[in-house]
């Protein structure tokens, strides 16, 4: 508001000043000039009749009247002066026959016009020289005070009338700019009631997009902000929900079992060691999916807990590879290694095998049987990349951008049997990100996968 009231009123109020100083100038000159012109009129009657030579008779007893006129007319007073600086004329008699000593009479008997404005008492001195055209220095000088006190009469008056229009526009101004302000603010308002209810704990939240672009823009962000934290906080509960479900199932599944030897007094050998058996492998199952989880959560702290060291990557996934062979053997699935250079990279080894680990293991998981697994590393000048492709199960498309989350399982059923957690995807990518890194999915269903790793050769911290 501030500012829109310095924007209308400020030219208003510059027009105002701008007003009464031009009328003053303007008034003034407009005044100098008239004196001027009737100045110029007695000088040239004063010469007519040669008044400084012929003294007081009846021709300049008419130049005297016409004298007392102009003063009479413009309230003032008129001097006429020979060049011993005696005054011969004085429309008050009070100087006349006196000797007048004067830098501005001195200056005017040698031709000099000047004008003198005394602006607080109101009045201005003319000093004009009585000479004539073809002559150096003047006979006479005329000096002429005159008020000039209508003039700041007719201003004030003028004053007057621009401050009631200019009250008029400050008003109208004031309410223009309260309104305008009212409208560019409203936008911004609602936002803030909107963010005051978010504030609240309520995420489902959105602000109007409405208004000017700088508030759309602003609220487009904030939504966008919002939906963020909204599936955020969807993903935290689902994850809890998930680890909650995960780890209560083996627990269920042992109750069920311990539950059937001891409701069955004389148990069978061959039956308790089933049992047992089954026992363990749901405890197997659990610390499976507890290591798996904490694995995830070392991936979410920050990346001040990495252990960057040099690796050579070629012996890294030489080593992985060797200790997944056995795996893919018992479903003779093939599995293929190729560089193309010698790569070494600063990585955490420890992060990095986790990721390339799980990618390994569940392009050999999901695969058929006589399959085949294809692992291969290349580098630039920035980066190194690792691929991985497989002729196994593949994966739906609408169901690729959901992988890297938590517990999510493409196939449910599949997953169980071949005992996945839903976590191996969501710990690779978060160790992939923490050397900020990049990992990409390809894949078709009953075609195969292939996923493609980015890890810059320099960690940038």
């Amino acid at each position: 508001m501030l500012v829109f009231l310095l924007i209308g009123l400020v030219p208003i109020l510059f027009f105002w000043k701008i007003s009464l100083s031009s009328y003053e100038s303007q008034a003034l000159e407009q005044r100098i000039s008239e004196m001027k012109y009737h100045a110029n009129i007695i000088s040239n009657l004063i010469l007519n009749v040669n008044y400084f030579a012929i003294g007081d008779s009846g021709t300049t007893r008419d130049i005297a009247s016409e004298i007392s006129y102009v003063a009479e007319v413009y309230k003032g007073r008129i001097l006429i002066v020979d060049r011993n600086l005696q005054i011969l004329t004085d429309t008050y008699g009070l100087e006349e026959n006196k000797t007048l000593i004067s830098e501005e009479a001195v200056k005017g008997l040698r031709g000099e016009s000047s004008t003198y404005t005394d602006k607080e008492n109101e009045y201005i001195e003319l000093v004009y020289p009585i000479i004539k055209p073809s002559e150096k220095e003047a006979q006479g000088i005329m000096i002429i005070n005159f008020s000039i006190s209508n003039i700041y009469e007719v201003q004030s008056g003028l004053a007057a009338r621009l401050g009631v229009i200019f009250a008029f526009f400050t008003v109208f101004i004031i309410l223009a700019v309260f309104f305008l302000a009212m409208y560019f603010i409203r936008p911004w308002r609602e936002m803030m009631h909107a963010v005051d209810y978010l504030s609240d704990g309520y995420l489902d939240v959105q602000i109007p997009e409405k208004g000017f672009t700088e508030t759309i823009h602003v609220a487009s962000v904030i939504n966008e902000m919002l939906n963020k934290m909204q599936t955020l906080e969807n993903s935290r509960q689902e994850f809890v929900s998930n680890v909650s479900h995960e780890l209560k199932t083996p627990i269920t599944s042992m109750k069920v079992l311990s539950d059937s030897l001891i409701s069955q007094p004389d148990v069978p050998v061959e039956l308790y060691r089933e049992f047992m058996i089954d026992i363990g492998a749901e405890i197997e199952r659990e610390d499976k999916i507890i290591n798996d989880l904490l694995s995830l959560v070392k991936m979410d702290k920050t990346s001040g807990e990495m252990n960057i060291a040099s690796v050579n990557i070629n012996e890294l996934l030489e080593m992985i590879l060797k200790r997944l062979r056995p795996i893919a053997k018992k479903r003779n699935i093939e599995l293929v290694y190729e560089s193309f250079r010698p790569v070494t990279a600063e990585v955490d080894e420890v992060k990095l095998s986790l990721a390339i680990n799980n990618l390994i293991e569940n392009a050999i998981k999901y695969n058929y049987d006589d399959g085949w697994v294809r692992v291969s590393l290349n580098a630039d000048h920035k980066f190194f990349y690792i691929k991985v492709s497989d002729s196994g199960v593949g994966i739906p498309e609408e169901a690729q951008d959901n992988i890297f989350e938590r517990f999510y399982r493409v196939d449910k059923a599949h997953s169980r049997e071949t005992g996945g957690t839903g976590l191996g995807l969501s710990i690779t990518r978060n160790a992939i990100l923490m050397h900020r890194g990049a990992i990409k999915v390809y894949s078709k269903e009953k075609e195969g996968t292939t996923f493609t790793v980015r890890v810059p050769l320099n960690y940038i911290l």
